[in-house]
């Protein structure tokens, strides 16, 4: 009797914990999303849809334009996608397909260490070693080699667009190589086992057995990657050059929507420049929302939910 009466005082009360726990969560990220809406309403009134199409970025003389900030956003993390899916999907498939037993646990761990390092060490790293070896090294060979297609032109200072890119790289390796390596794994076993009695070799049964059947979550994976390189700030921030223009070539500085916030919110004196700047997180944060939601729905219909399961 008194086992009863504590099961029925104890579940709604677990309940109504968990109730509030779920609900607190929504109610922060409506509070967030107001709060950005309403800061930001001065800029908007001001100027409307020409704030994403303009390129002028003059505190002094309040006039503002976030495209400078958008194409540098945009661009980086396109670059830093060139450069790590095919990285960490090479990773991934070499742990969950090809990598002795032994090693399998210690290279997944020092993969997925890369993202627990905090940005400003990367940026420390990318100044002290990486932006040396452009300058020296890197960009004086793109230069002379791919200069002629306009990317690759330009006095090799090291900073720029190109040690921003791949900064960001190094950055979502291990998330895209962790979400491709769960997604592989939960490929059934019989699939590999099926196209190899039909004559196929192992790398046909990967390309066809498993990539072809796991597209959908890897691309997942990519978009999640995607959202963390738009949002980066700190390692970014170092080795960019934070310069709003618009350039052609990889080599010249820029900006992207990250960096400006963590460069001018405290400077902002003016209500509307703080409200530009307010404005520029409100699109940052909705982007990533909407990359994020679309990798997880991406990453479910492969996976549907299901835990990763591992195999030799």
């Amino acid at each position: 009797m008194l086992l009863t009466s504590r099961h029925e005082i104890g579940d709604p009360i677990f309940k109504l914990v968990v109730l509030v726990c779920a609900l607190a969560i929504l109610g922060l990220l409506g509070l967030i999303v107001y709060e950005l809406v309403f800061r930001s309403a001065l800029s908007w009134h001001a100027f409307g849809f020409r704030f994403f199409a303009g390129s002028e970025w003059d505190p002094v003389g309040e006039h503002f334009g976030a495209l400078p900030f958008i194409y540098g956003t945009l661009v980086s993390s396109l670059l830093a996608l060139l450069i790590a899916v095919p990285l960490a999907i090479g990773v991934a498939v070499f742990t969950t397909e090809m990598c002795p037993g032994r090693l399998r646990g210690p290279l997944s761990f020092f993969t997925e260490l890369l993202a627990a390092i905090p940005s400003v060490i990367y940026g420390l790293w990318a100044i002290f070693v990486l932006l040396p070896i452009l300058r020296s090294y890197l960009q004086p060979f793109l230069a002379k080699t791919l200069g002629w297609t306009g990317l690759f032109e330009g006095p090799p200072y090291g900073i720029g667009m190109l040690a921003a890119g791949i900064i960001l790289a190094i950055m979502i390796i291990p998330i895209i190589s962790s979400i491709t390596r769960e997604v592989l794994a939960v490929v059934p076993q019989h699939q590999r086992e099926g196209v190899l009695a039909l004559g196929a070799t192992r790398w046909e049964m990967i390309r066809m057995g498993v990539l072809r059947n796991a597209r959908a979550g890897i691309m997942g994976g990519i978009i999640l990657g995607l959202g963390r390189a738009l949002g980066e700030t700190m390692a970014v921030t170092m080795v960019i050059g934070n310069r709003p223009e618009i350039a052609k070539s990889l080599f010249a500085p820029g900006y992207t929507m990250a960096s400006v916030l963590a460069n001018e919110f405290s400077e902002a004196t003016g209500d509307i420049y703080l409200s530009a700047l307010v404005e520029i997180g409100l699109a940052l944060f909705l982007v990533t929302i909407v990359v994020n939601a679309l990798a997880q729905f991406l990453v479910w219909t492969v996976t549907r939910g299901e835990p990763a399961r591992g195999h030799v």
